[in-house]
Formats: C-alpha cells, sequence, structure tokens
C-alpha cells in the first residue's frame, strides 16, 4: 500500500511539473503576439510612456486606419496572395507527383534520385550562381522568379514519400489487377488517403510562401511587385513610415505618437491570415508531424 500511495504522489508530482513547464511555455510563446497587439490598439500617449507590459492601455485604431489608408499595403497584399496560391498549388501538386514514384519499392531509380534529393538539403550553389541563374533565364524582375527556384522542398518531399510509403501495396496490386492505369491509381486511391499529409504540406508551402521576402529583395526591383513581407521590412527595419502617414491629416506630435503604433499595427495585419488559417488544419499538422517517428 505504502509503495503504490509513493508512486500516486510521485505521479501527482510529475503532472504538476509538466502543467507548470506547459504554461510557462505557453506564456512565452504568446507574450510577443499579445504585446504586439496591446501596442497596436493602445491609446497612443500610454505606447510613447512605454508602459504596457501585457494587456492594452486605453483604446485606439489610429495605428489601422493609417495602415489601411496606404494603397501600398493593398498591393503589397494581392501580391502575396498570389504568390501564396499560386506558388502552395504548384508545389503541393508538383510534390505529391514527384513522391509518388519514389514511394514505389519497384521504381529502379528510386534510390539513386533519393541521393540526388538529400544532396540538395545539404549543399547547394550558392547565392551568386542563383542570382546569375536566374537573370540567364528570364526571371529576374518577374514573379515568377518567387515561386520557380522554390517549387519543392526536399525536406517535404521526404515527408510525402514516407507518408506514401506508408499505404499498402496491396492497394495498387488491386488496382492494376482491376485494369487501372498508374495514373488512376494515383488519382482514385493515394490522393484521397492522402488528403492529411496535402493538408500538412500545404500548410508548409502557403507559410513559406507568405513569410517569404529574400527572393523578392533579391530578384524584385519593381516595388509594385513585391509582397507584403517587403512592405513590413520597410516598415520595420528601414523606419519608412513616410508612404503610410503620407494622406494623414495630423499634426506633428500625433504623427509622432502614431509613428510608433504603426509597426506593431502592421505587424498584426501581416501575420493575422496565417493564424485565421491554421486552425482549420492543426488535426492534419500533428499527424504530419508524426510521419516516419513510428515504424511498424
Amino acid at each position: 500500500m505504502k509503495r503504490k500511495t509513493k508512486q500516486s504522489f510521485s505521479d501527482r508530482m510529475y503532472m504538476i511539473i509538466v502543467c507548470i513547464f506547459v504554461i510557462i511555455c505557453t506564456f512565452i510563446a504568446l507574450y510577443p503576439m499579445v504585446y504586439t497587439l496591446s501596442m497596436s490598439i493602445s491609446g497612443a500617449e500610454h505606447v510613447a510612456k512605454n508602459d504596457i507590459f501585457f494587456f492594452p492601455k486605453g483604446f485606439s485604431t489610429q495605428a489601422y486606419e493609417l495602415v489601411f489608408q496606404d494603397k501600398e499595403i493593398w498591393g503589397a497584399y494581392m501580391n502575396t496572395i498570389w504568390y501564396t496560391v499560386v506558388g502552395t498549388v504548384l508545389s503541393v501538386v508538383l510534390t505529391m507527383i514527384s513522391a509518388y514514384p519514389l514511394s514505389r519499392r519497384r521504381f529502379f531509380l528510386r534510390r539513386k534520385l533519393m541521393l540526388f534529393v538529400m544532396f540538395t538539403m545539404y549543399f547547394s550553389g550558392g547565392l551568386i550562381p542563383m542570382f546569375l541563374l536566374i537573370n540567364k533565364i528570364g526571371l529576374y524582375n518577374s514573379r515568377w522568379s518567387c515561386i520557380m527556384p522554390y517549387l519543392i522542398s526536399a525536406w517535404n518531399l521526404i515527408v510525402c514519400k514516407s507518408f506514401l510509403e506508408s499505404i499498402p501495396e496491396t492497394l495498387e496490386e488491386a488496382a492494376a489487377i482491376d485494369g487501372a492505369s498508374p495514373y488512376t491509381t494515383f488519382a482514385r486511391i493515394f490522393l484521397p488517403l492522402s488528403k492529411p499529409i496535402i493538408a500538412v504540406m500545404t500548410l508548409y508551402y502557403a507559410v513559406g510562401q507568405w513569410n517569404g521576402y529574400f527572393a523578392a529583395m533579391m530578384y524584385l526591383p519593381d516595388a509594385d511587385k513585391h509582397p507584403i513581407q517587403m512592405y513590413l521590412r520597410k516598415i520595420l527595419i528601414l523606419s519608412n513610415t513616410q508612404s503610410s502617414m503620407g494622406g494623414s491629416s495630423m499634426g506633428g506630435f500625433e504623427r509622432s505618437l502614431a509613428t510608433q503604433q504603426l509597426k506593431y499595427a502592421v505587424i498584426i495585419v501581416t501575420i493575422l491570415p496565417i493564424l485565421a488559417i491554421y486552425p482549420f488544419v492543426q488535426k492534419y499538422f500533428v499527424k504530419g508531424v508524426m510521419i516516419g517517428s513510428i515504424k511498424e
């Protein structure tokens, strides 16, 4: 009886420690976002005093009004939506098409092609050769320069391959006996069974495209083609708020106060779409992360 009591006490202590640890980690993860939101909607005088630590003080939407009055942010938003939708669709389609033959054991080039795929995870040609290649094939200052070089991720390809390998080959053999071609088998059997990994890949590629800015900074000198992250970079790093404040009729002091909040408002506006989409694919996200961790 004493042994059971001690074990029960140790289990309770373990659960308490785990709960405390989870709460601390959750607070650390949420604090930057809550702080940014609080700074963006608090009164300008509190932002100027820098006396906001967690919850907002006062209420003001002045910074958001300034952001949405700027035509440049709407153009950047439309560019980012185009990059995200087109890039994600093409990436998911090409990744699934490439992963399917690599997951079949009878494919004679399977191991050799996987070596090439894994090689790209550790070695690359470098920044200058990539820039010369983009310029040579005519993609410089083209929207496709932000999509074409990043269509397939080697890591995502390996994850998709591992998922497709978990689907029994007997299904493919049964479909072949019924007269189905490899294309029909892939479209009618493997794709419907691959909805979890497709959702995970969609999230991975969409977040990558939405947050991408380096390709635009390197290959897009035309500001009209820049994504939202380049607009955010201009506001945060270059501290250029003139375009967003250009149409404002505020005085100099009010303008100075609003400028401090403007950076926080732009951050919230930039990350909000991804935060809104994530809950809908979260149930698939956990399953996708666990792919390959357990071998039968």
